[in-house]
């Protein structure tokens, strides 16, 4: 990648610095199946890694970056050791059941009713054919709603707890030290900067911690910290009050009851870890569409795949270590202690698995070409680590946008307007402002405005 990088990570650390760290591989990549982004760091290009790296008999295992930025406990996505993961996973297992989720999916529904009700009050007049919307008419930061459609679900699903971001329009909450005192703090700005600066210091591991400290003299850096440090407390106070109404005898439906109790009611003994389609059928009142009724559909699968795909949630190369006695990866002996990963981005990106991989195509997941898609598909990663918790955020994206498609039509405020996206180990999105008003659903014309 950079004549320096077979002893330095600075070259890596600048390359995070510019926010888009995984568009700059995809390109490297097109050239070199295999870069050199640290003294003892490779990325992959070559889509035949995938099984090597991340494949359900690899004997790579997560790297050193999973231990240094892990709490005090580990959880399913940072855990090392196989023998623990494989007991937490199965634990888990029983919670992340489709029929558990489904059986939650009026949480869901209640979110997308809350999330109708705000765009209800922000509709506008219907946008003509090829007309430009007025700026005062682009009123709603799609981002942000949907933002807290997501976590306001997530929080009801896993802990029956009532966020409120989208009653209330913000995303204030409480934290809790260790010592017990509290703190009010805004959940997306601490969430997302403790997870940029990490993205931005992590490379040498063995001297991150040195260098997470001394960079707190830098303002820069002190403004992500203090929002890292009170990120902390988020999933503290949540954990607590949760665990509270469970000892006090309330039963709950939701995650949190899942994990702390079998099928049978017995206690696991945890440590406390922190338009088709619906033709003929009747529109509920609130504009919320039932999973059922939609998540057989082939096309709107299509569409959130494709999504995922150009733009996977995670788009950095979620690094494996070999193990002592090396390993072979793409027939070529790789030795032990190193660490290698292959980027979701630059995977989805490969015009040999995905032609015009810069547009959105999403008739390539479709029919039999789709499946065999799959096993290159990383947005949920691979292997016995790919994400566990597919299944809700297929439920979840799955009711809201069909929803607010049949009750909806978007129009930006130009036609060449782009999202700003800026890579840490996620996504981090600026604001989406859009026009949005009522769809005439029985006349069946297309959507209008810039989409």
């Amino acid at each position: 990648m950079h004549p320096l990088s077979g002893i330095s990570s600075i070259p890596f650390m600048v390359l995070a610095h510019g926010g888009a760290r995984s568009t700059y591989m995809s390109k490297v990549h097109q050239k070199h199946p295999v870069v050199r982004t640290g003294p003892n760091m490779l990325s992959y290009g070559d889509l035949r890694a995938i099984k090597d790296i991340y494949g359900h008999n690899t004997a790579c295992t997560k790297d050193g970056s999973y231990v240094i930025t892990s709490g005090s406990h580990y959880h399913l996505a940072d855990v090392i050791d196989k023998h623990d993961h494989a007991r937490k996973r199965k634990l888990l297992s029983s919670a992340y059941a489709i029929k558990n989720l489904e059986g939650w999916e009026h949480k869901v529904a209640d979110k997308t009713h809350k999330l109708n009700k705000h765009l209800d009050e922000c509709c506008t007049v219907p946008l003509a054919p090829g007309e430009v919307p007025k700026p005062e008419d682009v009123n709603v930061d799609y981002r942000k709603w949907t933002n807290f459609f997501t976590l306001d679900a997530i929080a009801d699903i896993g802990l029956s707890d009532k966020l409120g971001f989208l009653d209330r329009g913000h995303d204030k909450v409480t934290g809790r030290r260790l010592d017990g005192s509290t703190y009010e703090c805004d959940f997306r700005d601490c969430l997302y900067q403790n997870a940029r600066k990490q993205s931005l210091l992590i490379w040498p591991y063995q001297w991150y911690s040195l260098i997470n400290k001394v960079s707190n003299i830098i303002p820069f850096y002190n403004r992500m910290d203090n929002f890292a440090r009170d990120w902390e407390g988020i999933p503290v106070e949540l954990a607590h009050k949760r665990l509270q109404r469970y000892r006090g005898g309330e039963k709950l439906d939701d995650f949190f009851q899942a994990l702390m109790e079998d099928k049978t009611g017995h206690p696991n003994n945890l440590e406390w870890e922190i338009d088709d389609a619906l033709e003929g059928e009747e529109d509920e009142e609130d504009g919320v569409i039932a999973y059922d009724k939609v998540k057989h559909l082939p096309y709107l699968r299509a569409c959130l795949d494709e999504s995922l795909r150009l733009f996977p949630p995670t788009p950095h190369g979620l690094p494996r270590e070999t193990p002592a006695d090396g390993v072979d990866i793409l027939g070529d002996y790789i030795p032990g202690g190193v660490s290698v990963a292959m980027s979701a981005f630059v995977a989805h990106r490969n015009e040999s698995m995905f032609p015009q991989a810069d547009q959105f195509i999403p008739e390539r997941f479709l029919g039999e070409a789709g499946k065999a898609l799959q096993p290159y598909f990383l947005a949920f990663s691979a292997g016995a680590r790919g994400c566990i918790g597919r299944n809700i955020s297929y439920l979840e994206q799955t009711v809201v946008l069909a929803s607010v498609l049949r009750r909806y039509e978007f129009a930006l405020s130009s036609p060449i307007w782009q999202i700003e996206r800026l890579e840490t180990m996620n996504w981090l999105l600026g604001e989406m402002p859009v026009k949005v008003w009522r769809r005439d659903i029985g006349s069946k014309t297309a959507p209008s405005g810039y989409r």
